[in-house]
């Protein structure tokens, strides 16, 4: 959630400012802001608009300067408004923020600061500064931290902030800047993340900060990724980095990475919204996730895996979301293929329940991002009670999770800026697949000849997921149907039920209609009361063992005057008929079918959406990467 960027340059850095917030808009758009060090004083321009409104705000304005910090936000605290957008002043218990109607600039203040996260005891804290005489003009945490940093500044920002961050509850990674101390801006994170940039080249001396190395695409790809309680100095010339033990901060080396983060990536290209061109995407991004894979082995894991593969009895799937499905498909194969006792947790309630640890369980994290901060609580929580067998099926190399596990296997989706996440779902499918592969090899589940057909399957699925994305005319023309619909249901059985979810997720989350997924057998245990022709049911009809069953469950919601919306194998029998509506994928797939199923289910709401003409890429109140609890 959120985006941080920040800077100390020879250089007007605004133009870096601004193009590294419109690289992580994905992450957070409710509002956004930059604030410089100008002519002895904190400038600040702020939006409710997007990224490229504040561009031309700041343009208007003049706003310049060769140190500064700018934020995207996603709101926790406070409304999205101008008065809780980012960044944050403090100008001493006695001083006065002058902003103007767009909060155009603001010439006073001692104090900048921005803020991802969440401050735990920001009410204590805040009743604390009002008594020493500050004012508070937003409802946000943030502003909170730069009081408090305010408030223990004596002529060093740096130990201002180390002595404020010793006083935080919570998750943070900020940015901030004095008034009093040009060309300097000091950064801290817990819980978190932020990167440090070292400028090269022309570029040499200057640093960065941000919450994400795509920001700083073009700028720079020297890149330090800070730990968990870092504080990090950032001056013309030179940066330090310091952590802190028991309120005693040393200095620290962290290792610097060349991270290749192209701008190109993110470019849109020839389609009409990023997630229409992340789910064209799927057959290079599943082949790149391939590229590698020449048999199935322990060592595709990472070191150590062949040792902990062979003493583990149980896997646990610790994920969120759309991670949470692909877990949940993996669940079927682990146990039908692998033979071994899955369970799959919401990560957000996994380490709020009493559980019964087994050290001798793998434990799996799902997450695209690597930073989603449930799933790595969990994590956490999961190796404090004994379980060490720590993997992550992730799509950033240089995350905190992949950090944080003992073995991963990285997917190679690519850059996804869609909120709504499609190709790091068929790619986390592929990483699961392949780890059920493994551990039925382990275990002696997997023969040679099985091996070889999974192997064969799985080199045709870019083929066969391009075939299935021929059938778009087919699902536009659903799509013009459900635009006007308020509510959904989504019906699949077996390993095909997390897709009914996906399914249901995604056109929840950017058309809002509300869509909800049901084991098509629980159909008459409840749901289908709320069967009328104003109800589309779609179902997921795969060619497998319980489609006779799935067949019966389609004809109760026919006869209660239902209209239903079938994706059907080719060899299924289903026909249209009136009030039944048949799009026939190209193949059966077997075990890999829910990779098929879920693109068309993708593509019906994505067109869907369009058809309502909602924002298909930033859908109302959600942000890409949750990194808050």
């Amino acid at each position: 959630m959120c985006g941080i960027v920040g800077a100390v340059s020879r250089h007007n850095i605004v133009p870096v400012l601004i193009e590294g917030l419109k690289r992580l808009e994905y992450r957070g758009y409710d509002s956004c802001g930059v604030a410089v060090h100008q002519r002895g004083g904190l400038r600040r321009a702020r939006s409710t608009e997007r990224v490229a409104e504040l561009e031309i705000n700041v343009a208007a304005d003049k706003v310049e300067g060769s140190t500064g910090i700018a934020h995207t936000r996603w709101a926790t605290h406070g409304a999205p408004a101008v008065h809780n957008a980012h960044p944050h002043f403090s100008s001493g218990p006695a001083g006065a923020d002058a902003g103007g109607a767009r909060d155009g600039v603001a010439a006073v203040g001692r104090v900048a600061l921005v803020h991802n996260g969440i401050i735990e005891n920001h009410d204590e804290l805040r009743d604390e500064l009002r008594r020493l005489g500050y004012r508070f003009d937003s409802q946000t945490d943030t502003e909170v931290i730069a009081h408090l940093v305010d408030h223990l500044y004596d002529g060093d920002l740096l130990s201002a902030v180390q002595r404020a961050v010793q006083r935080l509850r919570g998750a943070y990674a900020i940015a901030v800047f004095c008034r009093d101390e040009p060309q300097r801006v000091i950064g801290a994170r817990a819980g978190s993340p932020l990167i440090l940039g070292i400028g090269t080249g022309e570029r040499l001396g200057d640093h960065y900060l941000a919450s994400d190395a795509m920001a700083l695409a073009g700028v720079t790809d020297q890149i330090v990724y800070l730990e968990e309680g870092d504080v990090v100095d950032l001056q013309l010339g030179s940066v330090a980095i310091s952590a802190g033990v028991d309120g005693i901060f040393h200095a620290v080396q962290r290792h610097v990475r060349t991270v290749q983060a192209h701008s190109g990536a993110a470019e849109l290209g020839p389609y009409r919204h990023y997630m229409q061109k992340e789910i064209f995407e799927q057959p290079r991004a599943i082949a790149d996730t391939l590229d590698a894979v020449q048999g199935i082995s322990p060592a595709l894991f990472g070191e150590g895996a062949a040792q902990v593969f062979g003493q583990v009895d149980s896997v646990l799937i610790l994920a969120c979301g759309t991670s949470y499905y692909s877990g949940s498909v993996a669940k079927y194969w682990l146990e039908s293929i692998a033979k071994i006792p899955t369970s799959v947790e919401v990560a957000s309630e996994y380490r709020y329940r009493d559980s019964v640890p087994n050290p001798r369980t793998l434990v799996v994290t799902i997450t695209q991002s690597g930073e989603t901060a449930d799933t790595l609580a969990a994590v956490k929580h999961a190796s404090a009670l004994g379980m060490p067998h720590t993997l992550t099926v992730c799509n950033v190399a240089t995350s905190a999770m992949v950090r944080e596990c003992a073995l991963s296997y990285i997917t190679r989706a690519g850059i996804e800026i869609g909120v709504a996440s499609t190709k790091a779902f068929s790619t986390q499918l592929v990483g699961l697949f392949l780890l059920t592969l493994t551990l039925a090899k382990t275990r002696g589940y997997l023969s040679a000849e099985q091996e070889a057909e999974h192997l064969k399957a799985l080199r045709h699925l870019p083929v066969a997921v391009q075939s299935v994305l021929a059938l778009e005319p087919q699902v536009m023309a659903w799509a013009e149907q459900f635009a006007s619909k308020e509510n959904a249901l989504f019906l699949g059985r077996g390993l095909h039920y997390p897709i009914a979810l996906e399914g249901a997720l995604k056109l929840k989350e950017i058309s809002y209609i509300h869509a909800e997924a049901y084991p098509a057998g629980e159909l008459k245990h409840g749901p289908l009361a709320l069967v009328t022709a104003e109800m589309p049911v779609v179902t997921v009809a795969p060619n497998d063992a319980l489609l006779e069953k799935l067949k019966s469950n389609l004809q109760e919601v026919r006869a209660r005057g239902g209209e239903l919306f079938v994706f059907a194998d080719a060899d299924t029998r289903i026909e249209s008929a009136e009030s039944l509506h048949v799009i026939r994928m190209p193949e059966h797939y077997g075990a890999l079918s829910p990779i098929l199923h879920v693109v068309p289910l993708q593509l019906l709401a994505y067109h869907t959406a369009c058809a309502r003409g909602t924002d298909v890429d930033k859908p109302r109140n959600l942000a890409k990467s949750v990194t808050v609890e």
